[in-house]
């Protein structure tokens, strides 16, 4: 079974109900939550926080009623929530050493791979220079048409985004069950599921709270989401005082396990993309890129073809033959532009400052 405390790099989600109830933020809660994360901070785990709850304490400051709001009104009251939300997780975080910092996404930012690009590298160095980043969707800018309508969703895709190895949702429910628990006894609960069944998704029901929009079918859809990228997925209750702790000690949960590892799936995720160009490199770069180096601008002999940021390109030795494949960080025009050249004269070159590498290693497969 996975364990929190083993994992790499781990995501959390935070629903609403857990982080907010009727007379407000849960504050005793939330400080058991930090000193979970502090702990994994410690261990040299990578934590990013998803937090629902913005909407939630926005509208009771705005005196909102709890019925479904308008969108103009969902927006204002996450704008005013969004602020307490921040500063309540730094409040609770700080007293332990760990800097927290506030990322707010959109469905645009996963769909667009400029700004996906964009968002995966602004979350490792947050985690690099050893943040916890708590990620929430901008509702105050987000309408349905670009939303992902629920932080299950969003936490997946965060999870497989910087490439998690594991994803725990804290829910209010422990786990997945044959019927729900609440109206059939007999119900059974899957405390493991190796694969996702048609018959798993038949079991999965709707929202069971009126401060959640997700149910176990937006967890199922979740589950499916990371497994594929290599990241096992936890659902469990959370309510309880620190509950990531109570998770590592064998707290009743299901786990969904994974299918290989992360980067191993991202690896075959690229070396099936279609190359846009090419990009040929010297000896010196050949060397570098068979011991597990980024690709910088100044091993670069020549640049084939036209692609945009993040598309995939080739990568070939100085004879021609195909090393393999990256997603670069540059258009095909600056890519030329700065060919040849250290990275610290990228900014002379093109006017703005660019990241080091043309391709970083994470986002290529040589070989």
């Amino acid at each position: 079974m996975p364990d929190p405390s083993k994992a790499k790099c781990l995501v959390v989600k935070i629903g609403s109900a857990l982080l907010v109830d009727a007379e407000g933020l849960r504050e005793g809660w939330l400080r058991g939550l930090a000193e979970d994360v502090a702990a994994l901070r410690a261990r040299g785990i990578g934590v990013v926080l998803v937090s629902s709850g913005s909407i939630a304490l926005g509208r009771r400051v705005l005196g909102l009623p709890e019925a479904a709001l308008p969108l103009e009104q969902s927006q204002a009251a996450a704008a005013v929530g969004q602020i307490r939300l921040a500063r309540a997780y730094e409040e609770a975080l700080r007293p332990h050493g760990v800097t927290t910092a506030q990322v707010l996404v959109t469905l645009e930012d996963t769909a667009d791979r400029r700004r996906y690009l964009n968002s995966r590298a602004t979350l490792a160095t947050l985690m690099a220079l050893g943040t916890v980043p708590i990620v929430n969707e901008n509702d105050t800018v987000a309408t349905d048409e670009i939303r992902f309508g629920d932080n299950d969703r969003l936490a997946a895709q965060i999870a497989v985004t910087i490439g998690a190895d594991q994803l725990v949702l804290l829910s209010d429910v422990d786990g997945l069950y044959s019927a729900n628990p609440k109206t059939d006894p007999s119900a059974q609960h899957f405390p493991m599921i190796e694969h996702i069944t048609h018959e798993i998704e038949a079991m999965a029901g709707g929202p069971v709270s009126s401060l959640s929009k997700g149910g176990m079918k937006t967890k199922l859809m979740a589950a499916k989401t990371v497994v594929a990228a290599g990241c096992a997925l936890a659902i469990t209750e959370g309510s309880v005082h620190r509950p990531l702790s109570a998770l590592q000690s064998g707290a009743r949960s299901t786990w969904f396990l994974p299918e290989g590892d992360p980067q191993a799936a991202r690896k075959r995720w690229i070396g099936a993309m279609k190359p846009r160009g090419e990009l040929i490199v010297d000896a010196g770069a050949v060397t570098a890129l068979h011991s597990g180096k980024s690709l910088l601008p100044a091993g670069v002999r020549k640049v084939v073809g036209r692609f945009g940021r993040g598309d995939p390109v080739s990568i070939a030795g100085p004879g021609g033959a195909t090393l393999g494949k990256g997603l670069v960080r540059y258009t095909a025009e600056e890519a030329r532009e700065i060919a040849g050249h250290r990275s610290g004269e990228i900014e002379a070159l093109l006017g703005y400052p660019g990241r080091a590498a043309l391709i970083h290693r994470d986002d290529m497969v040589i070989g």
